[in-house]
């Protein structure tokens, strides 16, 4: 991996840990008792958002890691453990239903059911439905840009660090 690469990931890095920590550090609102329609508003709007996708091939996902995991000390298993985690993934068939629910009841948690309400009303009318269809192609273009200023500015501060070092004597 170049040195330019390497600085441009940390510079990438650092940037997300740095426009991520104050949002992080903004007071966040107590969690709630959520209400039972709360919780069904919450999961009309993750549903409308589609964030299912996100989730479901977790349970093979999982299940299959484990059996590498457990493959990498018993090699002579091999058979049985590829065997077995078909087994085990049928068994578990559902229960990223589970994440959905965990999902459901966080955002119950922060946002008043007429909040959420209103939320998925946003998300039925034209602009909501244009921002599910955009909004991702939005986001891939942003992730792109941020990583090209990441590189460029890497490029800066390598430049500057060998500058400064050339004013001591000293090529790197």
């Amino acid at each position: 991996m170049s040195l330019v690469r390497v600085l441009s990931a940390a510079a990438l890095a650092l940037g997300l840990v740095v426009g991520v920590a104050p949002a992080g550090a903004q007071q966040q609102p107590p969690a709630k008792e959520a209400t039972a329609a709360a919780i069904a508003a919450a999961k009309e709007l993750l549903a409308l958002k589609n964030v299912g996708q996100l989730y479901a091939n977790a349970v093979p996902n999982i299940v299959h890691q484990t059996k590498e995991v457990l493959l990498k000390n018993n090699l002579n298993y091999q058979k049985d453990l590829n065997e077995v985690e078909v087994v085990v993934a049928k068994s578990l068939v559902g229960r990223e239903k589970e994440i959905a629910d965990g999902m459901a009841k966080a955002y119950a948690g922060v946002f008043t059911e007429q909040e959420l309400k209103d939320m998925v009303t946003f998300y039925k009318s034209p602009l909501g439905q244009k921002m599910l269809s955009v909004e991702p192609i939005a986001i891939q273009q942003s992730m792109a840009s941020m990583n090209a200023w990441a590189q460029n500015f890497a490029e800066v501060v390598n430049a500057q660090f060998r500058a400064e070092m050339r004013k001591r004597g000293k090529e790197i």
